[in-house]
């Protein structure tokens, strides 16, 4: 696989996991366009993590209208004039509804989510960030935004487990699973580099990447 010929990179991940500093990282050394996601300018967020069943509709519904916004902003044209890297997978969305809905929420989010979804090209790679749930909780903390303070351990090994699942069966694109409990992308320059180096030498559509012990 040829890194400087990808136009269209996803990373994803539960929280904590690093998808949003991998984005930022390869969008820097690639020279191209980041396309995250803006939790603070969800205004369900905050009361969502107080009182999860009541807020959960509203916070999911105004996640979607976000994501299917900044996809519709992507024209063909775009896609082959600047390369993308986004830390989120549009079709990963219903994993969040399924977890935190009922199943009446569940069936009206879907049927929004059916005529709002747009048409939007597969990506080149999707770089499926994981870790245990120890390390992600302890990441979520010492990140230090307030309203995340509150997430238990319970809702992350739950969320986690949600991604392991989709995860598992995903063949949409090419996939590279990584175990993401030794890497550091933000401070050491070198984890992207062997990241890097692993993507361009990838041959199958499903491999695995591992840092291993130090």
């Amino acid at each position: 696989m040829n890194v400087d010929k990808l136009r269209y990179i996803v990373a994803e991940g539960p929280i904590g996991a690093g998808k949003t500093s991998l984005a930022r990282s390869l969008a820097r050394h690639l020279d191209a366009d980041a396309l995250l996601e803006a939790p603070d300018e969800n205004p369900f967020l905050v009361r969502f993590y107080d009182d999860m069943r009541r807020f959960a509709l509203p916070t999911q519904l105004n996640f979607l209208f976000q994501r299917v916004d900044q996809l519709r902003g992507l024209s063909q044209l775009d896609m082959f004039r600047r390369v993308i890297v986004a830390d989120f997978l549009l079709d990963k969305d219903p994993l969040f509804a399924r977890l935190n809905l009922s199943d009446d929420e569940f069936a009206l989010y879907d049927k929004v989510y059916s005529h709002l979804k747009p048409q939007t090209p597969t990506p080149d790679l999707v770089i499926y960030l994981q870790a245990p749930v120890t390390t992600l909780i302890d990441r979520v903390h010492k990140r230090g935004v307030d309203y995340e303070r509150s997430i238990s351990e319970h809702y992350l090994a739950r969320l986690a487990d949600a991604y392991s699942r989709y995860f598992y069966s995903y063949d949409d694109a090419p996939l590279l699973i990584v175990n993401s409990e030794r890497l550091n992308f933000v401070d050491d320059a070198g984890h992207l580099k062997l990241l890097l180096q692993h993507i361009e030498g990838m041959r199958g559509r499903r491999e695995f990447f591992n840092l291993g012990q130090p």
